[in-house]
C-alpha cells in the first residue's frame, strides 16, 4: 500500500502501525509504501505481537491523517521488554 492511502484508511489512521518491505523516498526519507503487518493503538501490545511473531525486521510508525514530517521507523530490535514501557 501506499503511505498516504495507510494513513488515510480509517482502519490505520490513529494507531501504531508495523510495516514491513517498505520503500522510502530517499530525498525525504518519508515511507512511500509497505506491506501491513498490524497495527494497534498501544504500541506495546503491538511490539509485544510482532516480537512473538519474530518478525524483528518491520518499522513501526505512528499514522497520521495527514503526515506532516518525515517518521523515523523505529526499529523493533531497539523497543524495550514489555514489563520496561509501563
Amino acid at each position: 500500500m501506499l503511505w498516504n492511502d495507510i494513513c488515510s484508511c480509517e482502519r490505520y489512521r490513529g494507531r501504531w502501525v508495523a510495516l514491513d518491505n517498505v520503500r522510502y523516498d530517499p530525498a525525504t526519507t518519508q515511507p512511500m509504501e509497505a506491506d501491513v503487518v498490524d497495527a494497534d493503538e498501544d504500541l506495546a501490545d503491538l511490539c509485544a505481537r510482532i516480537r512473538e511473531a519474530s518478525r524483528t525486521s518491520c518499522a513501526i510508525l505512528f499514522c497520521e491523517e495527514e503526515p506532516s514530517f518525515a517518521p523515523t521507523p523505529l526499529p523493533i530490535s531497539q523497543v524495550p521488554p514489555r514489563a520496561a514501557q509501563h
